[in-house]
C-alpha cells in the first residue's frame, strides 16, 4: 500500500555541476535552498539585497547586481507588491516606514511575466549559457487570508508556467510548492507557526532537488566534502591546541585539493 502521493520533477534539460557559479533570488525559501548550496561549497550568490517576494523585487535585485551565474535560481513568494504614493514606485523593502506611505497592489498573471522575462533577459545578456530554475515559494501567507493566499501562489504558479513556454531551452521549473503541499501535506513537516516548512522538509526538497538536477559529478564530489565539511564545522574544546591547530591545517589542504580536482 502507499500512503502517499509522490510528486514528479521533468527532467531537466541542464545539470548542475560541482560548485557552479549560481544566484539564488526571491523568497526566505531561496535563502534556506541557497545557504545550503553555500555549505557545500558552490560559488552561490544568495539574496543580495536582502529576501525578495514578488517577481518585481526579483526583477530589481537582479538589475542592481552584475553577477554572471550559470543557473540561476528565482523563487516566487507572492504577487502582492507595496507602490511609494509620492513615487508610484515598486518598493522592495519598505524599511520600516509608515505604512500611509505604500499603497499595496496585486500583480497580474502578465505583469509577473513580464518582469520575469526582463529578469531572464537581464541574466542571458550576462551570459548566454545561464540556466534558470523558477520555482513557487510554499510558505504560506496567512495576512492575505489562506484563500487570498491560494490566489496569489495560483497567479505565481501560472506566472511560472507561462515563463517555462517562452524559454524552453533556458527556464525549467521545481515543485518545491507542489512537494510540499501535495507531497508531505501533514503538520510534522512545517515549523511551529504552521506556516514555514521545517528543517526536515527543506532538506527533503534539496534531496528531491538533487536526484533531478545534479550531474553524477557532483553527486561524488558531494561524497568526497562532506568529511571536510563535517571536519571544518568541527568545534574543539582547546581550539589553541597544537593537535587541533594541525588538524584544520590538513582539513584545509585536503579542501583545497578537492577545489583544484573540482575547479569552477
Amino acid at each position: 500500500m502507499e500512503f502517499r502521493t509522490v510528486v514528479d520533477i521533468e527532467k531537466p534539460p541542464f545539470v548542475i555541476q560541482p560548485r557552479e557559479r549560481m544566484l539564488f533570488v526571491g523568497s526566505c525559501f531561496a535563502d534556506r535552498i541557497g545557504k545550503r548550496f553555500l555549505q557545500e561549497n558552490f560559488q552561490a550568490v544568495v539574496n543580495p539585497d536582502g529576501v525578495m517576494y514578488n517577481p518585481a523585487s526579483i526583477l530589481h535585485t537582479v538589475e542592481r547586481t552584475d553577477y554572471a551565474p550559470r543557473v540561476a535560481f528565482f523563487t516566487l513568494g507572492t504577487n502582492h507588491v507595496y507602490i511609494l504614493r509620492e513615487s508610484g514606485e515598486i518598493v522592495d523593502n519598505c524599511q520600516k516606514k509608515p505604512q500611509k506611505l505604500f499603497r499595496e497592489q496585486v500583480l497580474t498573471v502578465e505583469e509577473c511575466v513580464d518582469f520575469l522575462e526582463r529578469a531572464v533577459e537581464q541574466l542571458l545578456n550576462r551570459r548566454e549559457d545561464v540556466r534558470i530554475v523558477v520555482t513557487v515559494s510554499p510558505i504560506r501567507y496567512a495576512k492575505y487570508g489562506f484563500h487570498g493566499s491560494q490566489l496569489s501562489k495560483a497567479t505565481l504558479l501560472m506566472a511560472a508556467d507561462c515563463l517555462c513556454r517562452k524559454y524552453p531551452d533556458v527556464v525549467t521549473y521545481f515543485p518545491a510548492y507542489e512537494i510540499v503541499c501535495d507531497e508531505l501535506r501533514d503538520y510534522r513537516f512545517y515549523q511551529p507557526d504552521m506556516l514555514h516548512p521545517s528543517d526536515q522538509a527543506v532538506e527533503y526538497i534539496w534531496e528531491r532537488f538533487a536526484q533531478a538536477f545534479f550531474s553524477e559529478t557532483t553527486h561524488q564530489y558531494l561524497r568526497e566534502w562532506k568529511p571536510i565539511k563535517e571536519a571544518l564545522a568541527h568545534r574543539p574544546f582547546n581550539p589553541e591546541s597544537p593537535e587541533y591547530q594541525s588538524f584544520i591545517q590538513r582539513t584545509r589542504q585536503q579542501a583545497a585539493a578537492l577545489e583544484a580536482k573540482y575547479p569552477v
